[in-house]
């Protein structure tokens, strides 16, 4: 997924496009792949408790015509809501009618595959988790019960909402440890899932459940989980060690879609070997340490590794997340501050933000992309 810097126009709608304000009501899945509709959702969204027509215009370069044809599109497919009426400072004339986002007008689900649990939550279009729910995995079991739970899952949490616009799903957005194929939802070689190798996971998810699915790396679901700067990344301690990257305001996924493979750069080529096959890994040596009870020594290990990529990337900030490290971050946002401090030039250092991520980071940007189906 790529975005556009902020304030961009989107492009004028083509004369020869059709009209497809002709089945209010509906959901139209047409619309959620038009950038110009998704444009204005976004504006919206961004504006919280109102913005008027003439401002949207503004805000997204599109002439007051398509706006009135969007909005009402969007008013009769019940995205939208009018929220009212405000005088625009400093200037006569009658009150604008201001419009506002109506977030339970649809949902989306994202779920976290770990190797040792299964997270699903519930959100309305706002990103704000309305339903949760947990299960405990068996990394050495058979994909196919778990992918049956999360079904399971998927119904449960969607049951309340059944007659209500909530109750119309998005999709699904999956989000699980790499490697993988995110363009056509295939796993690879999941270090500690040795069964899940070669599972079409995007397919089999589908098949269970009925609903669009894409299938993300955890690391880059993190990344996603909330907005930032354009120079950021995502660092994941869990079950495992991976990083999430966004450089330039945008997604870095990679040629093979394995960007963030963070947790297997070799820090010792002595060192413990690691799942994948090589020796001295970043997250061989993390999780070796805290095996031992030495957190201490899994803390200097990820804040060579954060030193590292910061100076490889000069990111402006670093997002900590997983269980493992949120569990106890105090000793690892030390770790990482002293090593900054050592590592890269003074004062370059200091204008690395280090932010913690919340315990839901990963589930909620999983529900993030479905959502993009809407927003763009």
């Amino acid at each position: 997924m790529t975005t556009d810097p902020p304030g961009t126009p989107a492009p004028a709608p083509s004369p020869d496009a059709p009209d497809r304000s002709s089945a209010p009501g509906a959901l139209n899945l047409a619309l959620l792949r038009d950038r110009n509709d998704a444009a204005v959702l976004r504006a919206v969204r961004a504006a919280g408790d109102g913005t008027s027509r003439v401002e949207l215009a503004v805000r997204t370069g599109l002439t007051a015509q398509a706006i009135s044809k969007i909005t009402a599109r969007l008013l009769a497919d019940g995205l939208l809501t009018e929220a009212g009426r405000s005088h625009v400072a400093g200037r006569s004339g009658k009150p604008r009618t201001l419009l506002r986002l109506v977030p339970d007008a649809r949902s989306a689900l994202g779920a976290e595959i770990g190797r040792r649990e299964l997270h699903l939550l519930r959100t309305d279009l706002t990103g704000a988790v309305v339903a949760r729910a947990r299960a405990p995995i068996d990394p050495d079991g058979e994909p196919g019960p778990i992918l049956d739970r999360l079904a399971a899952m998927v119904r449960e949490l969607t049951a309340d909402a059944a007659g209500t616009g909530g109750g119309r799903v998005l999709g699904l957005g999956l989000a699980c440890p790499g490697p993988l194929d995110t363009r056509d939802g295939i796993l690879h070689q999941v270090t500690g899932m040795p069964r899940w190798h070669g599972l079409h996971l995007r397919e089999a998810v589908q098949d269970r459940t009925g609903l669009p699915v894409l299938v993300e790396k955890n690391t880059t679901a993190g990344v996603l989980s909330r907005p930032g700067p354009d120079h950021r990344a995502f660092v994941y301690l869990g079950d495992g060690v991976g990083a999430g990257l966004v450089l330039g305001g945008r997604v870095q996924r990679g040629a093979r879609t394995n960007a963030g493979e963070f947790g297997h750069q070799c820090l010792d080529p002595d060192g413990p070997p690691c799942a994948c096959g090589a020796r001295g890994c970043l997250e061989a040596l993390c999780l070796a340490a805290l095996r031992s009870g030495r957190t201490d020594r899994a803390a200097a290990a990820l804040a060579l590794g954060v030193a590292n990529l910061v100076r490889l990337l000069d990111v402006e900030e670093v997002t900590l997340g997983g269980a493992t490290l949120l569990g106890d971050p105090e000793p690892y946002e030390a770790a990482i501050r002293t090593a900054l401090a050592a590592r890269l030039p003074d004062p370059h250092w200091q204008h690395v933000t280090l932010t913690r991520a919340t315990a839901l980071a990963v589930p909620q940007g999983a529900a993030a992309l479905a959502l993009s189906r809407l927003f763009g």
